[in-house]
């Protein structure tokens, strides 16, 4: 539809101008021989912003993940995951499928935050009887629990618990920078908390494509090879990089704007009678709520509001979700609350 509001993800961003100048602009050689000078630049400069020795630059946040958890562990070696991730819902199971990992889930509470004693004993060594844990997963900020934060406090206390088992712990940061920017602290402040963490120039920081690996030095040239296995290396990818480069040197600051509209989106919608939403969950750019109007079934809500200019995500039980993003200003904010409004006048007329 002409003109419409477009709220599914933060995917659906346009690159800056910036963005494409740089593109058209880079310096480019062949990145598998390590020869891309751009490719380069973005992965010191990767490293350099999540406080790692070293980074790599794969096609999508889940080849980052994927390449992440085949890196760290064996065929037969269990990634122990939170019941609510990414990884989990949305990334294939690609490392189950390829690299024969068994997903090991556990609980997570409204943040994503590991149950610890169900970590604690799910964790387990090699040498028992049952398939060794070989990583242990978090994502921070939390998708399907609607954007919610973890703490490095919070963090610590979940890699303290792997390390004192020997297991190393990798982080799905494909928003890392709005949870930094929610917490007010530096990015380094929750990457420092895990052994390796994937993030994505794709989603709020509006690169085209791209996401980033980093970890220490000899742990990403292992990944180089993992990622060669998957089919992940490219040749001149400097004009990729271009793009990454200005997502991380002039978009991390806006991000704060995108909280507050996914705040201004929530608590309008907070005001609707026919609307449940759990405002405390609102931290930064997602906003996931449901429609209570009875024999109302959440597609026929997300139809409908795509008929009048609304594009909206159906989460299934976890409901309706909306992203706020670079491009989306305050003004179209206010006229998805009247679109939604409209809408659920109209089921609630008829219900």
């Amino acid at each position: 539809m002409p003109n419409s509001i477009d709220l599914r993800s933060d995917t659906v961003t346009l690159p800056t101008q910036a963005m494409r100048d740089a593109m058209y602009r880079a310096e480019v050689g062949d990145d598998m021989f390590g020869e891309d000078p751009t490719v380069r630049k973005l992965e010191e400069l990767a490293a350099a912003k999540a406080g790692k020795e070293a980074a790599m630059l794969t096609i999508s946040g889940t080849m980052g993940n994927l390449v992440s958890l085949l890196t760290h562990c064996g065929r037969g070696e269990e990634a122990v995951i939170g019941d609510k991730s990414h990884i989990v819902y949305a990334e294939g199971g690609g490392a189950a499928a390829l690299g024969g990992l068994p997903y090991r889930v556990v609980r997570t509470n409204w943040q994503g935050m590991p149950d610890l004693d169900e970590l604690g004993w799910t964790i387990r060594t090699k040498g028992s009887k049952f398939p060794p844990t070989g990583v242990v997963c978090m994502e921070n900020t939390c998708n399907r629990r609607g954007g919610t934060v973890l703490t490095p406090e919070q963090m610590s206390k979940v890699t303290e618990l792997a390390h004192s088992r020997g297991i190393p712990v990798h982080l799905d940061g494909a928003r890392v920078f709005h949870a930094a920017t929610a917490l007010g602290v530096d990015v380094k402040e929750i990457t420092s908390q895990v052994d390796t963490v994937m993030f994505c120039l794709s989603k709020g920081l509006s690169a085209p494509l791209g996401s980033m690996v980093a970890g220490p030095a000899q742990w990403i040239e292992r990944a180089r090879l993992t990622r060669r296995l998957v089919g992940g290396n490219m040749r001149q990818a400097g004009v990729i990089a271009a793009a990454g480069i200005v997502a991380l040197t002039e978009m991390v600051d806006r991000l704060a704007e995108d909280h507050q509209n996914a705040r201004l989106l929530a608590e309008g919608l907070a005001a609707m009678n026919s609307v449940k939403i759990n405002l405390e969950a609102v931290q930064t750019n997602i906003v996931l709520f449901k429609v209570t109007v009875p024999g109302v079934q959440q597609e026929d809500v997300q139809a409908s509001l795509a008929e009048n200019g609304l594009k909206v995500s159906n989460y299934g039980e976890d409901g309706l979700r909306m992203i706020t993003h670079y491009g989306i200003s305050r003004q179209d904010i206010l006229r998805a609350l009247d679109i939604i409004g409209k809408v659920l006048s109209r089921y609630e007329a008829s219900s």
